[in-house]
């Protein structure tokens, strides 16, 4: 397998949590010397390609994938103009977890919603929803998020403690049906394919 395609693959998946040159030796099998001139060759190859968008960025001692900044005009652009101005249901959800549950990394995100928050999380940073507040202290020091003061202004509240209380008893897992015609539970349904 071509080790520059895998550096790229998995700067990409990593996303904005970015990974250390020892996370990606680790992965590739390789030592951090030649991981390091893996990202120093394609790094060149993005520089000298005008027609890719792409480079990579180190900060904080990780490695991430990201845009050029000759597109960061056109990236706020974008970010403002009307059909990027509404959230998908999927940065709803995630907003509302990160708003009731915060700080949490994209991992805890993750395991409430059962998929990837990778996508709503950028959407959230883009839209100064949500920021990072710091790093988890363990392996791999993920990012926290939690939510900005432009959210309290967009849900036109002055605090969190202004949210409306939501009642965790009424989402048992053991109560919420997987068919819309409520015969099987989630228990229901699991003793079944046992």
């Amino acid at each position: 397998m071509n080790k520059t395609a895998m550096l790229e693959v998995l700067l990409f998946v990593a996303g904005e949590e970015g990974l250390t040159i020892r996370d990606l030796a680790s992965l590739m099998s390789i030592s951090p010397q030649a991981t390091q001139q893996q990202i120093d060759k394609l790094k060149e190859k993005y520089e000298n390609d005008e027609e890719c968008a792409l480079t990579i960025i180190e900060t904080a001692s990780r490695y991430r994938l990201t845009s050029k900044d000759i597109f960061k005009e056109l990236l706020q652009h974008y970010a403002k103009t009307p059909i990027n101005q509404s959230l998908s249901k999927a940065a709803l959800e995630v907003l509302s977890i990160i708003a009731y549950k915060q700080p949490l990394t994209r991992i805890e995100v993750d395991n409430i919603r059962g998929v990837n928050s990778q996508g709503a999380i950028t959407t959230l940073l883009t839209f100064d929803l949500i920021k990072v507040i710091g790093k988890k202290e363990v392996i791999g020091s993920p990012n926290l998020y939690a939510t900005t003061d432009f959210f309290l202004d967009y849900l036109g509240i002055n605090s969190l403690e202004e949210l409306p209380q939501v009642d965790e008893s009424k989402l048992d897992i053991e109560e919420v049906s997987l068919f819309d015609d409520g015969n099987l539970t989630i228990e229901e349904e699991l003793s079944e394919d046992i």
